[in-house]
């Protein structure tokens, strides 16, 4: 398996490059592992990763996110052991943290000894982690697709459609505690697509998390967006995605005026 990893790896490629690629080939073993067992029966695959893998969006990602959309039979702690099992099948040892206790349901995935043997750490300690995260309560209004995904493997995934998956972008850039720069490059990456957000979503979000409807429709939505907008420390979002990005020159977008010209060109 070690070879499997060190083909996505080119002679001049950077360090932090090759983690970005062991890593998502890791996400891709994990979302074959939950194809093969018919949980995307229950799941949507929500998130940047659903992005990258489904819209080949330009930048990696860290965590496997899904929402659940049917609870019949959903049964987490089977999840989380049918992915140690699926990764040992792969000869990979990990060790896993599941949580089952708030409405998100999430389990660390870390594989212990990896980097050391793809010679990408001199510390046999250091793990590499993924988290998977399934929000068992979402919002309602979402809106779901299947479509077949090829990447090493061929799968046929359950995800929200693009104006559902922007209305949870948008939540998420809005209404996180703190601010993740993933989720404004996501953004910008919606905003250059002139998709318009599942408004039904949006505001049902908004409402879960704030109490109070922000009534956010066609008419008012470009005046929401730059309200919010002046509100968000870009500097500080550019640093955090950073070594995500396979083009660095993509960080100068990351200024107001620029975006603020995409929202109103939109």
């Amino acid at each position: 398996m070690i070879e499997v990893f060190k083909q996505q790896f080119t002679p001049n490629m950077p360090t932090e490059e090759k983690i970005n690629k062991v890593r998502e080939l890791l996400q891709i073993m994990a979302l074959k592992i939950i194809y093969d067992k018919d949980y995307f029966n229950n799941l949507a695959f929500v998130g940047g990763t659903a992005l990258r893998f489904l819209y080949n969006l330009r930048r990696f990602s860290e965590d496997l996110d899904f929402s659940l959309i049917y609870k019949n039979n959903y049964n987490f702690k089977k999840i989380n052991s049918e992915i140690i099992d699926g990764f040992s099948g792969f000869g990979l040892d990990i060790e896993t943290k599941p949580n089952d206790q708030k409405n998100v349901h999430s389990t660390m995935m870390k594989f212990k000894g990896l980097l050391k043997a793809l010679e990408l750490s001199n510390l046999g300690e250091q793990k590499l982690s993924i988290k998977l995260e399934i929000d068992t309560n979402p919002p309602e209004g979402w809106n779901t697709e299947t479509s077949i995904v090829n990447k090493t493997y061929l799968l046929n995934i359950v995800h929200f459609d693009l104006h559902s998956s922007f209305a949870t972008k948008l939540h998420a850039c809005f209404y996180r505690k703190f601010v993740k720069g993933r989720d404004f490059y996501d953004l910008i990456w919606y905003l250059g697509k002139k998709i318009s957000p599942n408004f039904v979503l949006l505001n049902n979000a908004i409402t879960q998390t704030e109490g109070k409807n922000p009534g956010i429709d066609e008419d008012n939505f470009k005046s929401f967006l730059l309200e919010n907008l002046k509100q968000i420390d870009l500097s500080k979002a550019k640093s955090d995605v950073e070594r995500f990005l396979e083009d660095k020159s993509e960080l100068k977008f990351f200024n107001f005026e620029a975006i603020k010209n995409s929202i109103e060109s939109s």
